[in-house]
């Protein structure tokens, strides 16, 4: 692909199988299986969806409950797999798309911050430099030392955030991240996304927020039930996002 593109998504389509009776236990369902008299439904979440990320891009993501935003995220992030298509990638990538997402509950927040950047790929010793820097952003204080089983869910995501955005990744990717906190860390997070992005780090952006896309965003593509409804300029399909929740 062209070297100013980082993620090209090609006819990309998920299916899943719902099952279409209740199995009381997990026996049950294997021998169902095993003896092919379990009976399910395809269920497509995403169907022939296409687009292009170009370099320092900060592209947002808009669609209703269900559409299907969050599934696109894990399939970029390579946490699933497409049914059908291909998705490729062409640089590092840090994604937040489910809090908590590679913590332990029974860790403490200093030793997840080294936890969570080993599944990122960074060396001890990198995070070692970045560690006080991570902590600061945060703004834990001394919970860093207290089990993540006693965090609120700000909390994880002040820390996931934290962690994330020290790494300088190439391809960053924020599933309604910016929804949760309090509003000073959430303006602390768009500052400092603001900040990645005058380095060019190409930004994914859910959320539900249109005004928050508005400040983040050049370019938007909006889903509806699993499929392409709409991309382009940030304005337009802001607006058109808007409009449509009005129906």
């Amino acid at each position: 692909m062209p070297g100013n593109v980082v993620v090209d998504v090609r006819n990309v389509g998920i299916r899943f199988n719902m099952s279409k009776e209740k199995v009381d236990n997990i026996k049950e369902y294997f021998i169902r299986l095993v003896t092919r008299k379990l009976k399910y439904t395809e269920f497509w979440a995403l169907r022939n969806v296409s687009f292009r990320v170009e370099r320092g891009d900060r592209v947002g993501i808009l669609g209703f409950n269900g559409a299907g935003k969050s599934t696109l995220l894990k399939l970029i992030a390579g946490v699933m797999k497409p049914t059908e298509g291909s998705i490729r990638i062409n640089g590092n990538i840090a994604p937040l798309i489910e809090l908590g997402a590679g913590f332990d509950k029974d860790y403490t927040g200093g030793e997840n911050i080294y936890l969570y950047s080993a599944t990122l790929g960074l060396s001890r010793e990198y995070i070692d430099t970045k560690y006080q820097e991570i902590v600061d952003f945060s703004e834990l204080g001394h919970f860093i030392d207290v089990p993540l089983k006693n965090y609120s869910s700000g909390m994880k995501a002040r820390l996931a955030f934290s962690i994330a955005t020290a790494v300088n990744p190439e391809i960053l990717i924020l599933d309604e991240v910016l929804s949760v906190g309090d509003a000073k860390f959430r303006a602390k997070s768009e500052k400092k996304i603001q900040s990645l992005m005058k380095n060019g780090v190409t930004v994914l952006f859910v959320s539900h927020n249109t005004t928050q896309v508005r400040n983040i965003c050049n370019k938007c593509i909006l889903l509806k039930n699993g499929t392409l409804y709409a991309k382009g300029d940030t304005e337009e399909i802001c607006a058109m996002y808007d409009e449509l929740t009005k129906k």
